[in-house]
């Protein structure tokens, strides 16, 4: 776990011992200032630390100025931060599990170090507990869930990301649309795959380089060698590639062929071919539908049985049903989709939906 941790004049006292908590709970912790207990503007420090969650540098982030007002007020402007002021160890618990807050901000002048000590033990070691807290979350970031009652039924939220970006739900409706036609439903599945991209590379670790601009040499960040494969489960998923390669160009592309027996609801492999480094790659597994997680399933193990280790399972439109089968089916794979719809029918279709994703994305109606 990466922690960043920062202060402003009036918590500096406690910083050092804040960052020793967090080490000794076996943290990573980065210093983001200051380095004296000069007069500073708390802003600029929870800025510091806003931006590096917000960015996904780090997983949580920890503040201390005088009350922590302030700082949880700053942090709490930067995307998909939720920062909180807290005085309490049992706080600091409800708000890990019933918030998913990422960032605590703590009081250096009124609350003793003990004490603010027990608070990041609780904040660092507590589990955000999903289910209904999950909707209440989306509604307190101000995102609409297009059913609400599916995200209580994901078993482990930890490991399941639901996009729901404005832009994501607009293009999502659209979709779903029966009278929208293959060249812009082929379109829309391109388009979602990049944003569905964004977040699930979001915690890809960054290094440090120099650049010069028309200016000046400055400090920059890049991607630290991480090295991807992208890999489509045949026909539907070849409609995301080419989104996720627009974000991705220089990731290899595989390919696991299966078709699921419309009596057994089995899936059924006919190919697969890989990159021949597949094991040490960080490998998009992508498919529009996720119904009952069978063909996922079966990729995963394919992939598996190759040597990869980060498997991360990209959908369009998935049902808790098969969530939760692919989660429960591997313990470390991760699964990111646009959106999370009610239930399977009796046929195994997914409700709502949006239809056969291959015969809309090809035409084969």
């Amino acid at each position: 776990m990466k922690v960043a941790v920062a202060s402003d004049h009036a918590g500096f006292c406690q910083k050092a011992a804040i960052i020793q908590a967090a080490e000794g709970l076996g943290a990573t912790v980065e210093d983001l200032g200051p380095v004296t207990d000069e007069r500073v503007d708390y802003p600029d420090y929870a800025a510091r630390v806003a931006n590096a969650v917000s960015a996904g540098e780090v997983d949580l982030g920890i503040l201390i100025c005088g009350t922590g007002l302030g700082m949880a007020m700053t942090a709490d402007k930067f995307p998909g931060v939720r920062a909180t002021a807290v005085t309490r160890p049992d706080f600091a618990h409800l708000a890990r599990e019933h918030n998913d807050a990422n960032i605590i901000c703590l009081s250096g002048r009124f609350v003793e170090p003990e004490k603010n000590a027990e608070i990041v033990k609780e904040f660092l070691t507590t589990k955000f507990a999903g289910g209904r807290h999950a909707v209440r979350v989306e509604k307190m970031m101000g995102n609409c869930v297009a059913d609400p009652d599916a995200l209580e039924k994901i078993a482990d939220a930890s490991r399941f990301s639901l996009i729901t970006h404005p832009l994501v739900q607009h293009k999502m409706a659209i979709l779903r649309d029966t009278n929208t036609g293959t060249k812009q439903f082929r379109e829309l599945i391109r388009e979602l795959a990049l944003f569905e991209g964004y977040e699930a590379t979001r915690d890809f670790p960054l290094e440090e380089i120099e650049v010069e601009t028309p200016l000046e040499k400055t400090k920059a960040a890049q991607i630290a060698g991480k090295k991807v494969a992208i890999v489509p489960i045949l026909r539907a998923g070849l409609g995301m590639v080419d989104g996720l390669l627009e974000l991705l160009p220089s990731a290899r592309v595989g390919h696991i062929g299966m078709f699921r027996d419309p009596k057994t609801k089995e899936p059924q492999p006919y190919y697969c071919k890989l990159p021949s480094d597949i094991e040490n790659r960080t490998v998009l597994l992508v498919d529009p539908m996720l119904a009952t997680g069978g063909s996922a399933n079966a990729a995963i193990d394919y992939l598996r049985e190759a040597g990869v280790k980060d498997v991360r399972l990209l959908v369009i439109d998935a049902a808790p049903e098969g969530v939760n089968a692919v989660l429960e089916h591997d313990p470390t794979v991760r699964v990111f989709a646009t959106s999370l719809d009610r239930q399977l029918n009796d046929n195994a279709y997914i409700l709502p939906g949006l239809g056969d994703a291959g015969d809309r994305i090809f035409g084969t109606l």
